[in-house]
């Protein structure tokens, strides 16, 4: 996966219940401190600011890149997260999607 950029649109993989934000939300980021810290900032569905914080990229998966102005594919999204995981859990994860092979449809 690429280095994430300036205003890439992310998704959050972590809960922060201190700011009432949970996983699976989206931010931007709107500042880059170095190859190790986002600032990233969350609204609400009417634009308010939610929070602004510093986040590490193992927090978060780049959603949309504002470099190519088009959201990343479904498989890359899931390979990102799939990363981020320890190796237990990705093997895991790796049964889990056999078994849908051999479920029905």
């Amino acid at each position: 996966m690429s280095k994430p950029k300036l205003f890439d649109v992310v998704e959050l993989l972590i809960d922060l219940p201190e700011l009432e934000i949970q996983a699976g939300e989206l931010g931007t980021i709107v500042e880059e401190y170095d190859d190790r810290a986002y600032e990233v900032e969350f609204v609400n569905s009417e634009g308010e600011a939610l929070a602004i914080l510093a986040l590490m990229p193992e927090n978060f998966i780049v959603v949309w890149k504002s470099e190519t102005q088009s959201w990343v594919s479904l498989a890359d999204r899931v390979s990102a997260m799939l990363q981020a995981l320890p190796e237990d859990r990705q093997k895991q994860v790796l049964n889990f999607t056999r078994s849908l092979y051999k479920t029905p449809a």
